[in-house]
């Protein structure tokens, strides 16, 4: 059986922020994001990791970034290095915002270690929590697979996701309207890390 998010992220700490600094297409999807809002908006950072390079961009872009993670380590961190968000530590299966609360929601592969009726419901929870125009912004690894083993960084996880076309459905179900969609290829920096194929996705609430 794998390690939970929170023992994995809590063992790996600023490694994994270091494996993944190259990873230039999430700047990228960061990047359109500020254009897209408004300064002071709100913005919901889902598995905030150490704080960068999200919730330290979004941020330094005058917005009002909240970040939770599952791993207490990581919240410390976050903390430390991003002292203009504010952090908490929190299980996504569990987290609960009034309806509107959020300008928009970002999740950077924090449903990976969920299951596949956890995706579902955390899907419909973001799409809940966005205010009128509010935008959702996703990254992850697409693939048909529920409640798969394998070594992450060196740590054994479970993982589950949906292939790329069954994403674009859901949010299209939950009323949302995917504006934005690319695949890339990345090779994390790390002993052994094999190359993954990352998906990045936005769509917006009416």
């Amino acid at each position: 059986m794998g390690l939970s998010a929170a023992e994995a992220f809590d063992a790996l700490g600023k490694d994994y922020e270091t494996a993944f600094a190259g990873l230039t297409a999430q700047r990228d999807e960061l990047d359109w994001l500020v254009t897209e809002l408004s300064e002071g908006a709100r913005v919901l950072d889902v598995g905030c990791g150490t704080g960068r390079p999200t919730a330290e961009t979004l941020a330094a872009a005058g917005l009002d970034v909240t970040g939770v993670d599952v791993s207490p380590r990581m919240v410390d961190i976050a903390r430390t290095q991003v002292p203009g968000a504010r952090f908490e530590v929190a299980d996504l299966r569990t987290l609960t915002f009034p309806a509107g609360s959020w300008d928009a929601v970002v999740a950077f592969f924090p449903l990976l270690q969920l299951t596949r009726a956890e995706i579902d419901a955390a899907l419909a929870k973001f799409a809940g929590w966005l205010a009128p125009g509010g935008i959702f912004l996703l990254a992850t690894v697409p693939a048909d697979i529920e409640n798969v083993e394998v070594e992450f960084m060196g740590k054994p996880v479970t993982v589950s996701s949906y292939p790329r076309e069954v994403y674009r459905e859901r949010l299209a179900g939950l009323g949302l309207r995917v504006v934005r969609e690319q695949v890339i290829e990345f090779r994390p920096d790390h002993p052994g890390a094999a190359p993954e194929h990352d998906l990045f996705m936005a769509a917006r609430k009416p």
